[in-house]
């Protein structure tokens, strides 16, 4: 699909589109979605005043979610010669900002030191420099099944040492997420939040609903939520969910002024 196209395709989101022109064209690729619920007063010390947790059926949700950022480029470019394609890990969680739903970033891991700073600089998102890894690996009982491997090392002085190592693969065929569903909950998120020198950033997205798939995971390690608190030994299973591709539209993001006080 172009990117000329996809922003005729609008019924499906919650709101209408961002107001002004689309800058930066990203594919979002072998995309791993691993989620656990956690009780809201165990997150919310973690996560800025400004915002409010945004639960389902009385859990807030945490999520870890490895992927391949692919073909990234700015409105009317071709793509960056050095930064068009690099490995992404997002912690992540969901919260409202004064009726909006949103995601929130705990940390963006990236193989990138060019769009970890550039990140950090226009987004206000805490981008970090990792060392990572990720190929296809077959099962060998299952040589026509595709396992991602995926491990990351966090090098960022930034933040604390963090660590994930696994592989995933889909279990079964594509379908969107019904209406109401923990699904679309998870996954069907058009706006991200940050917090940059105590005002927040609002920063709008624009894809097609996600083209999921079941999946399952093997975690060889997995430290990216201890500094949180929630070390994933005592979450449980998680729920996971896998996509092949989707292509995304960003906004620049827009300063939102800070509730009086």
């Amino acid at each position: 699909m172009q990117s000329t196209n996809l922003t005729d395709i609008v019924k499906h989101r919650p709101y209408a589109l961002a107001e002004g022109d689309w800058v930066m064209s990203q594919y979002w690729d072998q995309l791993l979605f691993a989620h656990w619920p956690v009780k809201p007063a165990d997150l919310r010390a973690t996560v800025p005043g400004q915002f409010e947790l945004d639960c389902f059926d009385g859990n807030a949700w945490i999520a870890v979610v490895p992927f391949l950022m692919n073909r990234v480029r700015f409105r009317k470019l071709p793509p960056l010669p050095i930064a068009s394609s690099f490995l992404e890990l997002n912690v992540r969680t969901y919260v409202k900002h004064r009726g909006e739903a949103g995601v929130y970033f705990f940390s963006l891991d990236a193989s990138s030191r060019l769009a970890v700073e550039a990140a950090r600089i226009w987004f206000g998102l805490p981008y970090l420099q990792a060392t990572m890894k990720a190929k296809f690996k077959p099962k060998p009982e299952e040589n026509e099944v595709q396992w991602i491997e995926y491990s990351s090392i966090r090098r960022d002085r930034r933040a604390v040492k963090a660590e994930l190592k696994v592989r995933y693969r889909p279990t079964d065929k594509v379908f969107e997420s019904e209406k109401g569903s923990l699904e679309e909950f998870l996954t069907e998120r058009y706006r991200l939040f940050s917090v940059k020198d105590n005002r927040v950033l609002k920063g709008e997205v624009h894809h097609i609903r996600w083209p999921l798939q079941k999946a399952e995971a093997e975690f060889e390690c997995n430290t990216m939520l201890n500094s949180l608190g929630l070390p994933t030994s005592r979450l449980g299973d998680p729920h996971l969910l896998y996509s092949k591709s989707l292509e995304t539209l960003e906004w620049a993001p827009v300063t939102i002024e800070a509730d009086p006080t």
